[in-house]
């Protein structure tokens, strides 16, 4: 199963390293076929270094010098994979002739027809697409929790009295912090997409909606730092409460479900109470009272 992972990176790594085979001569010998769609035929004569398909099916009637892989569709050969073949998500038809010299590695039970050889081992994926799910969100879930930490401590650094204030806010003035979450978390993409229908505003709808992510992002750390100060009240650091309200947050983030709607929550949160807290330090200045009256001597 080792190796399954590996070879699926290292399809990812050829997809990245592989655009000019995009274009290969089909006419000649073919070196490494990355094709996101559309599948591949490798016809007979033709010979190819390695094949990574992420999308569509595959046919070899000629020779792959060295790994098979398709992430989703079928695989049907006639001619020789000198290495490996991997198909997560598709059947596996060996033709009388085909020959296999490494693993075949496959969800589905393969078809292999009389004349048919494989060298090494024939082993079927079990629960690998939940285990790579599992993988993936341990991934994500690392990354936006370093990035987190990251831009809080930022935050500190810059604005520290801001996120004292939206930290108040967020107690005090409840409502007024969800109205204005909802209205910029569903707004802003809005007045992005209404930019980009209008020639002049492209370039700054275009700006709008690929800062959103950081927009959000900013939110959340807000609401971090919120809970942490919740939890933590004055005279106890800024810093040790940020640490309080991001490991108490980010640990419940590890269930799928509640994590994505903590996610929601704390971004429209935040950031609502980031900016009823700037307006209503931007107000207007209370009015200073009158002077007492001073009173009257002997």
């Amino acid at each position: 199963m080792r190796r399954v992972v590996i070879l699926s990176f290292l399809g990812l790594f050829l997809f990245a390293l592989a655009a000019p085979a995009w274009a290969a001569d089909r006419d000649g010998p073919i070196g490494t076929q990355v094709i996101l769609s559309g599948g591949l035929d490798v016809v007979s004569g033709q010979s190819a270094k390695t094949v990574v398909v992420f999308h569509g099916p595959v046919r070899i009637d000629g020779d792959v010098q060295g790994s098979a892989v398709v992430f989703d569709g079928s695989f049907t050969l006639s001619g020789t994979v000198r290495d490996n073949v991997v198909v997560f998500n598709g059947r596996i038809v060996l033709q009388p002739g085909a020959r296999v010299g490494g693993d075949l590695i496959t969800r589905q039970k393969p078809t292999i027809a009389s004349g048919a050889t494989v060298g090494g081992e024939i082993r079927r994926m079990r629960n690998f697409s939940v285990s790579f799910g599992l993988a993936l969100h341990a991934a994500v879930w690392l990354a936006y929790t370093v990035s987190t930490l990251i831009l809080g401590l930022i935050l500190l650094a810059l604005a520290p009295n801001a996120l004292e204030a939206a930290a108040v806010t967020a107690r005090t003035r409840v409502g007024l912090a969800i109205g204005w979450g909802l209205g910029l978390f569903f707004g802003l993409p809005l007045v992005g997409i209404l930019l980009l229908v209008t020639v002049v505003g492209i370039p700054l709808g275009l700006a709008l909606l690929l800062a959103l992510w950081l927009v959000y992002t900013i939110g959340y750390t807000v609401t971090l730092f919120a809970v942490g100060r919740a939890v933590l009240k004055p005279p106890r650091g800024k810093f040790v409460a940020f640490l309080a309200g991001w490991g108490i947050l980010r640990a419940l983030a590890l269930i799928p479900f509640v994590g994505g709607v903590l996610w929601f929550v704390g971004a429209v949160y935040g950031l609502g109470a980031l900016v009823e807290a700037a307006s209503t330090r931007r107000g207007p200045a209370a009015v200073p009272p009158p002077p007492p009256v001073p009173a009257p001597t002997a």
